[in-house]
């Protein structure tokens, strides 16, 4: 993958300054260490970093059609691109690249807007149609690859990632609290708020039109909706005999895995312990007819701990070219301050610790490109949420007696107790629920009664993250209750926290691209039109096709190996014994200066921390808290320093080399 970045007068006539747009790509170096290149043209600057992996010799960015009317910069993989190519050589098309990019703009010469009906894969990118006076910003299904921008004043700032937009020098650093709500209730920014105000995401499955005006005034950009997931109505979904679902899941799969092999560099996999990553490595292993590398974290303790089962996984596919890397304590603390800088946002999950610690390895040893198995917890039902929701609706009835939405609103008002039973009517309504997360969606936001302060409660008022979802209720109603959970899992948790924050941020940081089987459009299809019997079998065998299917290529402890949640020591691992700039960061006067935390609450939890009271705290306690320091700490990094002796994050010009391209 890359690094994209741009500015756009929304007038259309004023040329952007090429030193802006040099800072705006040197601030997503990491992103693309191995090319540069520019385009300046009236109304319209793009800036392209470059990570090379397919088409090494030829893929400078921007890369036009044939009569130069069209431009595109991109981030990501086309993985069919070879097969797309044929077909557009055959329409008359000339290629003058063998990148995958380049179909991008040939693409758009047959079909327009409609091109993104046509794209699959990882991508995110910019498209200037020149004789049309047409820009088109568009993001891949799923959400694997970022792509964020801000309107100021008649001007469009994007980016890969929202250091570009503020090394433009024209997009203030301000804090969005409904945008850190969020995080301290599903964990994870899963739309488009961002904890940046003024700075959004473009949504999955959506692209952003500028249509330059004729009459001089500023264009107005129009978000659209190209693609959603989608499930049959409850009861028309498909329920094929065993031998023919397996058969058919395992023939997609291979072809997904197949297709991500496609690289002009090595590509190497994660494996942890469980049966996902195993299956993508078993069958990447078939496709290639040899084992591929294979990255392990290590957690040194007993109860998270997954080493011994990856090694026996990779025995079982042959590899013998294993790497563990350690992820304790103190790498949790020395990486932290990284790992917020890279993720745009405080972090509250600090497994990504060890994630940022993984691609660092694998960087490395010389690699670029890794396998990895999300996507399967949320096609398949593998979370043990979807287990408790399940068994509640036992004791629904079919004349619409649902007892199990009493249960579940029972449920998380004993967990918040100061949380009316309006309010989770009002919540349930706003989402199409309740929902197999919802309970621990409860317990996450529990941290917001508990820490924020006055202010922080009194600005947000009434607003709760669950108004920004914007799910499609109507269409969700029509569906099976699992598959309702499912759908907000991939809404939120999918791009909010895997795809960002354990995925494309803590990889792309250190120059590796992930990529995610799981994912391909073929196997979502697959997976959503299938009846539920199929992800959850008698309530307690999760991903039931996947761990059949892995019984073919697997040894059968490997493939039934229960679900265990990849976690890393939270809170408590650096607040038992804090480090210097733990202490600072959550002192009376830093939090007293940001005021987003109630000061008295958090020496409270900090004391009972250091006299060993973990247990009593309590998991989404100790969440709640390391949330705490990751919010000082993003707000430290990003918005003025001041909060502890690790320095802030500047953006000044530094570009060495550039290629830039003039447009008339």
């Amino acid at each position: 993958m890359c690094g994209l970045a741009g500015v756009l007068d929304l007038k259309g006539r004023r040329r952007p300054d090429q030193a802006m747009l040099e800072r705006m790509a040197d601030a997503l170096r990491h992103r693309g260490p191995d090319d540069d290149g520019f385009l300046v043209a009236p109304g319209i600057g793009l800036a392209h970093r470059r990570l090379s992996i397919v088409g090494l010799g030829n893929g400078r960015q921007p890369i036009f059609n044939e009569d130069r009317t069209v431009a595109v910069i991109f981030n990501g993989e086309l993985f069919d691109y070879p097969e797309l190519k044929l077909e557009l050589e055959a329409k008359g098309h000339v290629f003058a690249t063998s990148t995958d990019t380049e179909v991008i703009v040939h693409l758009y010469e047959e079909h327009g807007e409609g091109l993104v009906h046509h794209l699959k894969g990882q991508f995110a990118f910019a498209l200037v149609d020149f004789r049309r006076r047409i820009v088109l910003l568009a993001r891949d299904r799923v959400g694997i690859c970022p792509l964020f921008w801000s309107r100021q004043g008649d001007f469009l700032y994007f980016g890969s990632e929202i250091k570009a937009l503020l090394a433009s020098g024209a997009v203030m650093p301000r804090a969005d609290r409904r945008g850190l709500d969020h995080l301290f209730t599903f964990f994870a920014l899963g739309g488009r708020r961002t904890t940046f105000e003024g700075v959004q995401a473009i949504a999955p499955g959506h692209y952003v039109k500028i249509a330059f005006r004729s009459d001089g005034r500023a264009a107005e950009p129009v978000e659209r909706q190209y693609w959603d997931f989608d499930f049959p109505d409850w009861g028309e979904e498909d329920d094929p005999a065993a031998p023919a679902a397996i058969d058919a899941f395992e023939q997609i799969f291979a072809r997904a895995v197949e297709v991500r092999l496609r690289a002009d560099v090595p590509v190497v996999g994660y494996l942890s312990g469980g049966v996902d990553s195993a299956y993508v490595l078993a069958t990447a292993a078939r496709v290639a007819g040899h084992a591929l590398p294979s990255f392990t974290v290590r957690v040194p303790d007993p109860n998270l701990d997954e080493t011994d089962e990856a090694r026996e996984t990779a025995r079982a596919i042959g590899s013998d070219r294993q790497t563990v890397v350690e992820a304790g304590p103190d790498l949790i603390a020395d990486v932290y301050a990284a790992l917020v800088a890279a993720a745009e946002c405080p972090v509250l999950d600090t497994s990504c610790a060890a994630l940022l610690a993984l691609s660092r390895e694998v960087r490395a040893q010389g690699y670029k490109v890794v396998l990895t198995g999300e996507g399967a917890d949320e096609g398949f039902a593998g979370y043990f949420w979807f287990k408790i929701r399940e068994i509640a609706r036992l004791l629904d009835s079919g004349d619409g007696f649902r007892p199990s939405t009493a249960i579940s609103r029972v449920a998380r008002k004993y967990a918040a107790p100061d949380l009316a039973f309006a309010e989770l009517a009002r919540i349930d309504t706003m989402i199409g629920g309740p929902h197999a997360q919802s309970p621990i969606y409860n317990l996450v936001a529990r941290s917001r009664d508990r820490y924020y302060s006055a202010g922080l409660k009194e600005e947000l008022g009434a607003h709760v993250a669950y108004e920004d979802l914007h799910l499609d209720i109507e269409r969700m109603a029509r569906w099976h209750p699992l598959n309702r959970s499912l759908y907000l899992g991939y809404k939120v948790l999918l791009p909010g926290l895997l795809m960002s924050q354990k995925g494309d941020r803590v990889a792309m940081a250190n120059s590796v691209e992930t990529r995610y089987p799981f994912l391909d459009e073929n196997v979502i299809a697959l997976a959503a039109g299938l009846h539920p019997r199929w992800k959850l079998r008698r309530l307690l065998k999760d991903k039931y096709l996947l761990r059949r299917a892995a019984e073919r290529v697997l040894p059968h402890d490997v493939a039934w190996r229960p679900k265990a949640m990849f976690r890393a020591p939270l809170a408590e691992t650096f607040l038992a014994s804090p480090p210097a700039f733990v202490r600072d960061l959550i002192s009376p006067e830093s939090l007293a200066r940001t005021g987003y935390f109630d000061a008295g609450a958090v020496a409270r939890d900090c004391a009972l921390l250091a006299k060993g009271g973990g247990a009593t705290l309590g998991t989404f306690a100790s969440l709640g808290l390391g949330g705490v320091i990751a919010t000082q700490l993003w707000h430290h990094l990003y918005l003025g320093g001041g909060l502890c002796d690790l320095p802030r994050l500047t953006y000044e010009p530094a570009v060495t080399s550039a290629t830039t391209l003039a447009v008339a």
